[in-house]
């Protein structure tokens, strides 16, 4: 089993604008400048220089070829490039036929020549179309007007591609859950019509007698159980008996068969205790080893929680793995303190220790993980919903020292935990949590304006948020 992560791949549609009464060549330079320039940082793009001898968007006649050659070339978000003042209304017919992200943005303006005249007016064009595409509405991310070597161009430029693959993400998420929430779940319980109505999410729900199935399908695939069991015994601390290993390893493969059987990209089980009657071990271990593949399964059939993750990892460019947690009890001694922790699902990329498989807190099965997951930085997120409305909570703490705990776990101090804690308990949130060693929060807070969900954070961060955003 091969449990690195796929990198997700963005296409940029990229699209230069003019205004003729602005310099014509000025604004074909800095065309083939920006385009250079993305080469450069290897982003990913379709132009539009077949589209007229410039290629540069001035004409309604450009549109409807552009939204054709990049519906064909199944660009994810595009980028509209202020060559000079350029065209405000064409920017936003061509944006809102294509339903994309928009990465609005523009080089600074040259020095204005001796006599006074200026070639192009970039900054003033930047102002047009982005009022006109509020009147269409068309949402848009802003990207300072500032030089091509500046870093807030190569930041910007980065930011913008994790957002789309956040809403690239969202709008292709089909999740599989495997049987119901547990009954004294309630706080797990979900709107799927709505899910799928509002973003399209999709689920793939299977009984708890066709993920048995696919276990036991799986332990007769001798490769796949040697892949598995070598990776389990290269990154685990096995305390488990030779047979329960090998369950752990075949409901591992068996999900990754289901996951693959019907087209998802995350999954929700419901971890006790059926479970446990059927095969006798935890499901941690083995949800630890698709976690680790970039394949987020949550416990509790907590499919808001499968929906954090994947928003997360999205928002990551799948370069860090994330983990899903309980917020679980104060810390004894720091009145910010809080135990983030779980039965065992972490994956083991996240632990500053080789994690054991073992018995988790709470059960008397074996097959989940125990290890204390990396200090430093993290990012806090939980999308949840309820009476028709959606939001995502999000925010910063760091990782600290605290006691011994069992399970996947880690202590983490925030700026207030009382105002957290009270966010939490009047909602929409529940006690489950998606923690990530990666600052995803201003890429998350700008995707939500092209998803329909209200950003929500937990500290006074938003206007800290807004300046990096600004390139500041």
């Amino acid at each position: 089993m091969n449990v690195t992560a796929a990198k997700p791949h963005i296409k940029l549609g990229f699209v230069p604008t003019r205004r003729s009464i602005f310099s014509a060549p000025d604004a074909i330079k800095y065309r083939g400048l920006t385009a250079d320039r993305m080469r450069e940082l290897d982003i990913d793009f379709v132009d539009i220089d077949d589209i007229n001898d410039e290629g540069l968007l001035f004409d309604d006649s450009h549109v409807q070829p552009i939204v054709e050659k990049f519906q064909a070339a199944g660009v994810d978000g595009i980028m509209l490039m202020h060559a000079n003042f350029g065209t405000e209304y064409l920017c936003a017919r061509l944006a809102r036929q294509l339903g994309l992200p928009v990465l609005l943005w523009g080089p600074r303006d040259e020095r204005p020549e001796a006599d006074g005249t200026r070639l192009r007016d970039t900054q003033c064009g930047l102002f047009a179309t982005g009022k006109v595409l509020r009147r269409f509405q068309v949402p848009f991310t802003y990207m300072t007007n500032c030089r091509l070597t500046d870093p807030e161009f190569e930041r910007g430029l980065r930011d913008f591609l994790a957002v789309c693959n956040v809403a690239k993400t969202m709008r292709n998420t089909r999740i599989l859950q495997m049987s119901t929430r547990p009954f004294d779940f309630w706080t797990t319980m979900v709107n799927e019509g709505e899910l799928l109505e509002r973003f399209n999410i999709q689920l793939a729900p299977v009984p708890m007698t066709e993920l048995i199935q696919a276990v036991h399908d799986a332990r007769t695939d001798e490769v796949g159980m040697a892949e598995t069991l070598v990776y389990i015994r290269e990154h685990m601390k096995v305390e488990t008996t030779d047979d329960e290993t090998q369950t752990v390893a075949a409901l591992a493969n068996g999900m990754k068969a289901l996951i693959d059987k019907y087209g998802c990209n995350a999954g929700a089980i419901q971890c006790w205790n059926a479970l446990q009657a059927e095969l006798g071990i935890m499901p941690c271990g083995a949800n630890a080893i698709l976690n680790e593949m970039g394949i987020p399964i949550v416990c509790e059939t907590d499919i808001h929680g499968a929906i954090t993750a994947l928003m997360v990892e999205a928002a990551g460019m799948g370069e860090t793995r994330s983990f899903f947690a309980d917020w679980t009890v104060r810390h004894p001694d720091n009145e910010n303190g809080e135990l983030l922790q779980h039965c065992g699902p972490w994956p083991c990329s996240v632990a500053c220790e080789t994690p054991r498989l073992t018995v988790p807190l709470a059960f008397d099965y074996p097959g989940a993980l125990t290890a204390e997951a990396r200090h430093g930085d993290i990012s806090l997120v939980r999308f949840d919903g309820d009476n028709g409305e959606y939001s995502l909570l999000l925010g910063h703490a760091k990782g600290i020292d605290g006691p011994k705990g069992m399970g996947t776990y880690l202590w983490i101090e925030v700026e207030n935990l009382k105002r957290l804690e009270a966010k939490i308990v009047e909602g929409p949130y529940i006690h489950h949590v998606v923690g990530i060693h990666r600052d995803v929060v201003p890429v998350l807070y700008e995707a939500c304006k092209y998803l329909g969900i209200q950003p929500d954070f937990y500290d006074p961060i938003e206007e800290d948020v807004k300046a990096y955003l600004r390139g500041e």
